[in-house]
């Protein structure tokens, strides 16, 4: 049998958080608590769960996670977001990967609550992600949005597991569009460090083709009105990402952009 270390990166989940650490209790051996300074009682509510509680301020997710995993105990991880849950199916298989593990690392599909619907299209599932891992095999990606688990030799043996983490996304689209806002800035700042740049002509049709590709060709319209709003609100998140490339590329590089971020609640 294995033991496993959770890690969870927190700012103001009170709402989510109680209902994250339920669904892995009798999974976890140990959960660690990254949190960026939450003026609610997020780390309160973890702490009573028996969390072990962490400070570190936000850079980006790949350095937060990074962070995270680093405290971890156990060899293996698994990385859990604060509006995440297994599903039942996915609490046995993993139980079951627990006794008698047969690989490195593990992928498990994730499926996202959009104001109350799971949608099942739009290219949001089943995105299979690698969320349980040997950290000594696997480590994140250096990418500040879309971060991401690794192997880091071709001999990590992955497996999946079978179930789904259940993701309570956005209970808004207010909640959305804030996210996106937060998204479309890690993207430009990396871009721009990157030394990206962007033309009129991808600010013109780049949202525009988004929003085609995942409604028509990754079946949006499959998820109703709502899946046309998440399609156009990943378009609309395309095109303020390509808006603030251009602007920043045309500032000094000690300019706003490369201030630290402030999470909002």
């Amino acid at each position: 049998m294995i033991q496993i270390s959770a890690v969870i990166i927190t700012h103001n989940e009170e709402h989510n958080i109680a209902r994250c650490i339920e669904s892995i209790q009798g999974i976890a051996d140990e959960i660690i608590l990254v949190d960026s300074y939450s003026n609610d009682r997020t780390t309160a509510i973890a702490q009573s769960y028996g969390a072990k509680i962490f400070y570190h301020q936000f850079k980006d997710f790949s350095d937060q996670k990074t962070f995270a995993i680093a405290l971890a105990n156990n060899d293996f991880v698994l990385s859990i977001d604060a509006d995440e849950l297994l599903s039942p199916e996915l609490r046995a298989s993993l139980l079951k990967e627990k006794e008698q593990p047969r690989f490195d690392g593990y992928q498990v599909n994730i499926l996202a609550n959009y104001c109350g619907k799971w949608i099942r299209h739009c290219g949001w599932y089943p995105q299979p992600k690698l969320r349980l891992f040997n950290k000594n095999k696997c480590g994140i990606n250096d990418s500040k949005v879309h971060e991401s688990i690794v192997v880091k030799d071709k001999r990590t043996k992955i497996g999946f597991l079978d179930g789904d983490i259940l993701h309570y996304s956005y209970n808004s689209i207010s909640d959305h569009i804030k996210k996106i806002e937060l998204y479309s800035e890690l993207a430009a700042r990396t871009a721009i460090d990157k030394g990206e740049k962007i033309g009129i002509v991808k600010i013109l049709f780049g949202p525009a083709w988004k929003f085609i590709y995942n409604f028509i060709f990754r079946g949006g319209f499959l998820d109703g009105y709502l899946g046309y709003v998440i399609c156009k609100n990943i378009a609309y998140g395309g095109f303020i990402k390509y808006v603030k490339i251009k602007l920043y590329s045309a500032r000094p590089r000690n300019d706003t952009y490369h201030q630290p971020l402030t999470l909002n609640s």
